[in-house]
């Protein structure tokens, strides 16, 4: 991103020193993704009356295959060897699902016998922890669209259903005369097999994947690209010991849990991808691993110029021991919780993004505190350099959170050495705040955060709209306590010419 100078074009701006500020998110549809962005196909062919996996399985290293255009129903995980190419036709299509086709009307409803899988172990957490049927797996669908599970038979509805899993039965709100219903059923698409695997121009569907388990499995070296990753039961897309590879110009939507996951891979590099609606099942909006892209466990690497947006949970979140973690150039819009957290981590960028109307979700967990976030919240991590990001109309500004988060391989957990500069944070309502929050036992050490050369949009210069350790305060008083000694508090309104790189802070119009 561009950036910007800053002219003052009012006097009520309380500040004149210049500062950096992110570039606006480019204009409604000039954000490019998925199979239309694929090359042609040239391979061995896979039809849609094949067993892929079986197909895959016979040829050697190298070889690149063609999923013909039409519904592939894949009944076993495909495990490509290195280097092999799975490649997509125009309009070629990888399922989990299977069709349900006997049907039987029952008291208002419909029902069908003989489909579900044994009960098995429950885990992961439900945003409704009393009837905790977010990570039941498998997913029902009517031509297509999603149906939404609820937990008794009394509460079957038009648009929902009903799994019984002791009695293997389905029942439906709506009829399926003259309907295609489906029941996501194999639990993963394509996960490694071999190393340098590449795959591109696909959409996937309809797995039943089993909470933080991904439809599509990145191994060593992957190249994933260009493909429709969407309705799945959990994750979209997870990098596993899938050190340096590449996730890029995919749609990840409307995933049960999650978009994008990220465990134990270095150097990964998560760009340019669309990730948006994710959480369609029900996990715990607020502090579970749900919502757009989670990173995790001895990883680092990129995410950069992503479109993350009106996901059921966090937009962005690095949680427990990323090392040289960098989020860069990503516009992170409208998501439950927070824009982006980075919580336990070392080493970490977060610059040049833009994060707006992230974190008015409701129900467990949510708030308005900084104790539950903002657009960008940094909580007990070490290391981090917040900086030149466009932070506006958030729940909260930028949080800094100190914890008492227990110990890991870097010994205490512990917030140090955090640097928040050259920001945009439009703050203009409500409660919401910039600053810094502790718990007892994690009392922040003075000179460990650090907040300067910012712009505050605020609506008045009045509000308390700044605190520290429980302490509220106005813009003057809080660089009397020593922070933001250089910034820029306005009233304006800021306006950045992408032309020249200028920001411009207009006077309001009363």
């Amino acid at each position: 991103m561009k950036t910007a100078l800053l002219v003052v074009a009012s006097l009520i701006a309380y500040g004149t020193v210049p500062v950096h500020a992110a570039a606006a998110p480019p204009a409604d549809g000039t954000f490019q993704t998925g199979p239309a962005l694929a090359t042609a196909c040239s391979g061995v062919p896979i039809r849609t009356t094949d067993n892929a996996a079986s197909v895959v399985a016979k040829w050697p290293t190298g070889t690149t295959f063609c999923f013909a255009s039409g519904v592939h129903r894949i009944s076993e995980v495909i495990h490509p060897k290195s280097d092999q190419v799975l490649a997509g036709d125009k309009g070629a299509v990888l399922t989990g699902s299977v069709r349900l086709t006997r049907w039987n009307a029952s008291n208002g409803a419909w029902t069908t016998t003989g489909a579900l899988p044994p009960a098995y172990e429950q885990t992961g957490q439900c945003e409704d922890n009393k009837a905790n049927i977010c990570h039941l797996r498998e997913q029902v669908f009517r031509d297509g669209k999603h149906l939404t599970r609820v937990a008794s038979r009394d509460k079957v509805a038009p648009g929902t259903f009903y799994a019984d899993y002791a009695a293997n039965a389905i029942y439906l709100g709506d009829s399926p005369v003259g309907h295609a219903i489906e029941m996501s059923k194999t639990p993963t698409a394509i996960e490694p097999g071999g190393t340098g695997v590449t795959v591109r121009g696909l959409t996937v569907e309809h797995f039943a994947t089993p909470p933080q388990g991904g439809a599509v499995v990145l191994g060593l070296g992957w190249h994933v690209l260009a493909n429709d990753i969407r309705w799945n039961h959990a994750v979209g897309a997870m990098l596993v010991n899938a050190d340096s590879a590449v996730l890029e110009k995919n749609r990840i939507h409307d995933n049960g849990q999650l978009g994008v996951g990220q465990y134990s891979t270095l150097n990964g590099s998560i760009t340019a991808n669309e990730i948006s609606g994710n959480n369609t099942d029900g996990f715990w909006i607020a502090d579970w691993e749900s919502g757009g892209v989670k990173t995790t466990w001895s990883s680092g690497g990129r995410v950069s110029g992503n479109l993350i947006e009106n996901n059921r949970g966090v937009g962005l979140w690095s949680d427990a021991y990323d090392d040289n973690r960098t989020f860069s150039d990503n516009q992170i819009v409208g998501n439950a919780a927070d824009g982006i957290r980075y919580e336990i981590g070392r080493n970490g960028v977060i610059a040049d993004n833009t994060v707006s109307g992230n974190g008015f979700g409701t129900g467990r967990g949510s708030g308005t505190s900084l104790w539950d976030g903002g657009g960008i919240n940094v909580n007990t991590s070490r290391g981090v350099q917040v900086r030149d990001n466009v932070v506006a109309n958030n729940v909260n500004g930028i949080a800094i959170q100190s914890r008492t988060r227990g110990s890991g391989p870097w010994g205490t957990n512990v917030l140090r050495d955090i640097v928040v500069s050259g920001n945009q944070v439009t703050m203009r309502g409500g409660t919401t705040a910039t600053g810094l929050v502790q718990n007892s036992g994690a009392a922040i050490p003075a000179g460990e955060v650090t907040l300067n050369h910012n712009v505050y949009i605020l609506d008045s210069l009045s509000a308390e709209r700044f605190q520290k350790a429980g302490q509220w305060y106005t813009a003057p008083q809080w660089r009397a306590t020593g922070q933001d000694t250089a910034s820029v508090f306005s009233l304006g309104k800021a306006v950045l010419d992408e032309a020249t790189g200028v920001l411009t802070i207009l006077p309001l119009v009363r």
